[in-house]
């Protein structure tokens, strides 16, 4: 949000009391993630050996993934573990913000191993491109004139550690999370007690 309109190529917006009253919102996404995640991960010939050791183990199956991230690391941080992976996540085009839906996504860097080593570490690179399209779409939003400092993460993904990790890392700020587990349905409820006339403004009642 802003104070000012801000025009920002391939994000849309900018919208006049969309979000905030007062206030310009610009709106910038990408097409999948939480998605193009699964798709992956679900779509790897190693699945049916994580499903079963996650239950064996009692763990989702992405608890599970980062467990065995962690395993394989050796000495490194787990995000160099993909120095010879790459994703482009654009498998369902591209909305943010080079807003081009005929993009396809793309890995480079396959061998023929078929193990859960390997689901592994395409499950890390694909997370790691999400992480690197939301680093594309600030960059866009900075050089349009937006001032951002800090990433507020919420909803499903900001519950993985490594999907939290990554954005920190790939965009180098801060990431904060709220102390509501379900801080979207928080919101909702904001915005309700606010449309029920109880409160003044979004910024009073969500105090």
């Amino acid at each position: 949000v802003s104070e000012t309109p801000i025009f920002v190529p391939g994000v849309w917006g900018p919208y006049f009391s969309a979000m905030v009253p007062g206030l310009w919102l610009n709106e910038g996404g990408q097409s999948a993630t939480g998605k193009l995640i699964d798709h992956v991960v679900r779509g790897h010939v190693a699945f049916p050996e994580l499903e079963a050791k996650a239950a064996a183990s009692a763990h989702s199956i992405y608890t599970y993934l980062n467990s065995h991230l962690d395993l394989i690391k050796k000495s490194l941080p787990v995000g160099f573990l993909t120095v010879d992976l790459h994703v482009w996540p654009d498998f369902h085009g591209n909305r943010s913000p080079l807003t081009d839906l005929t993009l396809k996504g793309m890995v480079v860097g396959l061998t023929l191993s078929r193990g859960l080593d390997e689901l592994a570490l395409i499950y890390l690179a694909t997370i790691q491109a999400i992480a690197l399209g939301t680093r594309h779409i600030l960059e866009a939003m900075q050089a349009a004139g937006h001032d951002i400092t800090t990433l507020f993460l919420c909803g499903g993904l900001s519950k993985n550690p490594l999907f939290v990790q990554m954005h920190a890392d790939i965009t180098g700020k801060p990431v904060v999370l709220s102390k509501e587990v379900e801080s979207v349905l928080v919101g909702a409820a904001i915005l309700g007690a606010c449309a029920s006339g109880d409160f003044a403004s979004i910024q009073v009642c969500s105090t």
